[in-house]
């Protein structure tokens, strides 16, 4: 959970109070094979079920000013903290079957029913491959910008793609060696983790830059980190190319709405409908 408001002091404490944020109503633990998966509740726990998937480096509580609308709306909002971020563990090491794996356990926690799901970035597209996986366990998608194809999707042999994956896995183990020796995130004052997020994300304000810092991230005496695994990096959350993702896109079994940004920025896939074009069973639909 956030650092208790006790422990803020006055000007962090303005930085929690964003107008229309409020924290989750619920949050418990659901263990996945020793893994301690952090999950979040907005909303009457009576209603229909919308399960929230986060993008990378970011958190449950991103949702913390969309997750009360939906709510209002008539939904049981759930979301969780994908392994490595938030107040979820942090792994030996990490790959895209880990958080698979960590979403059907969870929705399976949850509820024994269907429920709709919505995934943003990282979350729409480990969503494309939930909704493939374990159809029975989703009703309808929505993917924000979770759509990938930054690198090209080439028609290759299947020798070709294995030795492919090779590379990414040595890849992968390769940045896991280089950052052993630093196990924690650099620290920095509230104001300093808002701008650096900012330079992620330059189109969200300061003010609620400072309230994620306040929720998603850990005050000890030398400042704030983010509760983020150190090993995790732009690009990379374990081995994996977007190709992995995009051709479970034509085979989406249930209603899917895809939404792309037309806008380009740093944590965006700068994905387009053209880019898409041959993948896609309806094209009209996929934009």
């Amino acid at each position: 959970m956030p650092v208790p408001e006790s422990d803020l002091t006055p000007d962090e404490l303005v930085a929690r109070r964003f107008p229309g944020a409020v924290l989750p109503e619920r949050s418990y633990r659901v263990d996945v094979a020793g893994i301690g998966i952090a999950v979040h509740e907005w909303g009457d726990p009576g209603a229909p079920v919308l399960f929230l998937l986060h993008g990378g480096f970011d958190f449950a509580l991103t949702f913390s000013a969309f997750a009360p609308l939906l709510a209002a709306g008539g939904w049981r909002v759930v979301g969780w903290d994908q392994r490595g971020h938030g107040d979820s563990d942090h792994a030996l090491l990490y790959g895209w079957d880990a958080d698979i794996r960590d979403a059907i356990a969870v929705i399976t926690t949850v509820t024994d029913r269907p429920a709709a799901m919505l995934g943003h970035s990282k979350g729409g597209s480990i969503g494309l491959q939930i909704v493939n996986a374990a159809p029975h366990l989703i009703t309808r998608f929505v993917n924000l910008d979770g759509v990938p194809s930054r690198r090209p999707m080439p028609d290759v042999a299947d020798h070709e793609r294995t030795r492919m994956a090779a590379t990414e896995v040595s890849q992968w183990l390769d940045h896991r060696r280089k950052i052993s020796g630093h196990p924690q995130r650099r620290p920095g004052s509230l104001d300093e983790l808002a701008e650096r997020r900012r330079r992620m994300n330059p189109r969200l304000g300061l003010d609620w830059l400072r309230f994620l810092v306040t929720t998603g991230a850990h005050k000890s005496e030398d400042g704030w980190r983010w509760n983020v695994d150190s090993s995790l990096r732009m690009g990379g959350f374990g081995p994996w190319r977007p190709d992995w993702s995009v051709q479970y896109l034509a085979a989406v079994p249930i209603p899917f709405l895809g939404v792309l940004v037309g806008q380009a920025e740093p944590m965006g896939w700068e994905t387009t409908l053209d880019s898409l074009r041959g993948v896609t069973r309806d094209e009209a639909g996929s934009s």
